[in-house]
């Protein structure tokens, strides 16, 4: 793909920028208290040069999944004025998309001013990517501004429908850094290269391990996939596969795939899914039988893993290694996470996903990677290979 478009480049002085972010954050339960506020921040250095640059900026963004209605749970409101606190100046409220409201904000605005476009997802034609509301969207500024690194594995109005009736549109310094970041990644590299792969499905990973497996020289792997490889690995004609422990063997029958996918020797394993689930220390192939999980890598698997890891020159992390929210099985995901936080300036390190970047912040560790990317399903697909439409949008005519 071409390079992208930098809004750096951009002359927007006294112009109106139509500003695409990813502010889809999530609420304590039952308030509209923001519960983490990273995604905001991470907007905010483009928010800033737009500022600083004399800018007339629109912020539309989508939260949650309304499903097309207008839900009072997931306004944009905390979001506007948490947004007005970090910039410390005024952010408008410009109402929803085809309002007399939106039209009188943002026929106001000044150079220097922000406001805010009310939840895109409370019209269908987002999600839709109908052209009616993309036109509308798009009639709203001179330039687009692609930010919303998150969500731009989704076609969707304001992340392709836009910028394809636009003649002026760049990438934000969110969506350029993510870009640069995840492409070294891929990129050869001398001296050994590692990837760690959890998470719960091999569904959700088969194209990622493959792509990785590919460019790299070890694959580690974790989390809820460990069983169906070990299931794969020894299954015997007469018996029937789980659908993912087939997906596994996909895997597990390519010699070159199986020279580089290591798999733990030991494992938490237990008869239960609960945090206080009683565990014992046992070589995989114990948690074959049906009704056993493997909660957590232990003992030489953790050595292992950690071995390979502080030998490393990059390391790219996605998804944890076992359950780590629940303390008695988070030692493994901790140990792998220090262990890449160590490497400082000696390696390239780069966490993506959403439960990875979870894992790094409960364990204070998210400031010490090369980069710890913002998307989930974004970052997941970029690492398989794949392009996504909201970058493809910025290049093509």
């Amino acid at each position: 793909m071409s390079k992208l478009p930098d809004v750096r480049d951009a002359n927007v002085a006294g112009k109106r920028v139509l500003l695409r972010a990813e502010l889809n954050v999530t609420f304590v339960p039952g308030t509209t208290t923001i519960a983490d506020d990273s995604r905001i921040r991470a907007s905010l250095p483009t928010l800033e040069l737009l500022r600083k640059r004399s800018a007339k900026t629109i912020i539309c963004t989508h939260i949650g999944r309304p499903g097309g209605q207008a839900r009072p749970n997931l306004e944009v409101e905390p979001v506007r004025r948490r947004i007005a606190e970090l910039l410390n100046c005024d952010v408008k409220h410009a109402g929803s998309v085809g309002s007399a409201e939106r039209r009188d904000t943002v026929d106001s605005l000044s150079p220097g001013e922000v406001a805010i476009l009310e939840n895109l997802r409370f019209d269908a034609g987002e999600e839709s990517n109908e052209p009616e509301f993309a036109g509308q969207l798009a009639g709203l500024a001179d330039i687009y501004v692609n930010d919303a690194f998150g969500a731009s594995h989704r076609a969707h109005a304001s992340i392709v429908g836009v910028p394809e009736l636009m003649q002026e549109r760049c990438a934000g310094l969110l969506l350029t850094a993510e870009d640069d970041a995840l492409s070294e990644a891929l990129k050869p590299t001398e001296g050994v290269s590692v990837a760690v792969v959890g998470g719960a499905k091999v569904a959700d990973k088969l194209t990622l391990i493959r792509n990785l497996a590919d460019r790299f020289d070890w694959v580690l792997t974790g989390g809820g996939m460990i069983k169906a490889f070990v299931d794969a690995r020894l299954h015997r004609g007469d018996e029937t596969l789980t659908e993912e422990a087939q997906l596994a063997r996909t895997l597990w029958e390519d010699p070159e795939l199986r020279r580089k996918v290591v798999l733990p020797a030991h494992g938490k394993i237990t008869k239960e899914f609960s945090a206080d689930a009683e565990y014992d220390s046992l070589p995989i192939e114990y948690a074959r039988s049906a009704g056993s999980y493997i909660l957590d890598i232990t003992g030489a698997a953790t050595l292992e893993y950690t071995h390979l890891l502080k030998n490393s020159s990059k390391i790219v992390w996605n998804g944890p290694v076992g359950v780590f929210e629940w303390p008695r099985f988070s030692e493994g995901t901790k140990a792998v996470a220090e262990t890449i936080a160590d490497r400082g300036d000696s390696a390239f390190t780069l966490a993506g996903g959403g439960s990875t970047a979870e894992a790094l912040q409960l364990f204070g560790l998210q400031d010490k990677l090369t980069h710890v990317s913002t998307g989930g399903g974004a970052t997941l697909e970029y690492l398989e290979g794949k392009t996504l439409p909201g970058m493809a949008a910025l290049t093509s005519r």
